[in-house]
């Protein structure tokens, strides 16, 4: 139950970046809870990132449409366990347009033929550096959904890792796009706040859901 005075208002954070609370009711979240779970499991399931350098990233990751690994697409988790990446829902790209179309505006949604999803799980401990979603070949704005524990949201500029920046906090059900001139603008999750999930939807840790545009025609093997 929410005990907030007044409600969180939706803001502009940059140029064509918004931010808006509250956006996945109840229901909606727990749906794409169920759906995160079948997701997460095995073949092509959750599985911890290594960079070309030899590190791990702290979130672990599951693929849908394309299989991101640092820094490129395939359609097989080349970098796992080699299943072919499971399919984009068509309702995740319907879902994608019409946060599109709340947080900026009918022309920006147009045309936006989502086919990639990352989904990201955070536990308490887990962080992401600041870096760009520039692996894809085309512009259409990036959608980031919250889900489970809330976090901080750090929303950079275009030009470095480094400030100006905006700390943003997102909540569970919370909607996050950044398309047009913020479309590479550096962002990241220097923390996550355990145990303030609502505890109706049975989450320990935060997941997000990242839909993007791959411009990638490939059928088959890697992207680039």
């Amino acid at each position: 139950m929410d005990t907030e005075l007044f409600p969180r208002a939706r803001g502009e954070i940059a140029p064509g970046a918004v931010h808006v609370p509250d956006w996945l009711d109840a229901r909606e979240q727990r749906d794409l809870l169920d759906a995160c779970r079948d997701w997460a499991r095995p073949p092509a399931g959750l599985r911890t990132v290594r960079t070309p350098g030899g590190g791990t990233m702290t979130a672990r990751q599951v693929c849908l449409g394309w299989h991101w690994y640092p820094y490129d697409y395939a359609r097989t988790v080349v970098d796992g366990d080699g299943a072919p990446v499971k399919p984009f829902p068509a309702w995740l790209g319907e879902l994608g347009r019409r946060a599109v179309t709340d947080a900026l505006d009918a022309e920006a949604a147009r045309g936006a033929a989502y086919d990639i999803a990352l989904v990201n799980f955070y536990d308490g401990d887990a962080r992401m550096g600041m870096h760009r979603d520039g692996d894809e070949k085309a512009d259409a704005p990036v959608v980031s959904l919250s889900l489970g524990d809330t976090c901080v949201f750090r929303f950079g500029n275009t030009a470095a890792r480094t400030r100006p920046w905006t700390d943003v906090e997102l909540r569970s059900g919370d909607l996050f796009v950044f398309g047009g001139p913020s479309r590479l603008a550096y962002h990241g999750v220097p923390r996550v706040h355990p145990g303030t999930a609502p505890p109706e939807l049975g989450l320990t840790g935060r997941l997000n859901i990242t839909l993007r545009v791959s411009g990638l025609r490939s059928a088959s093997g890697c992207g680039s």
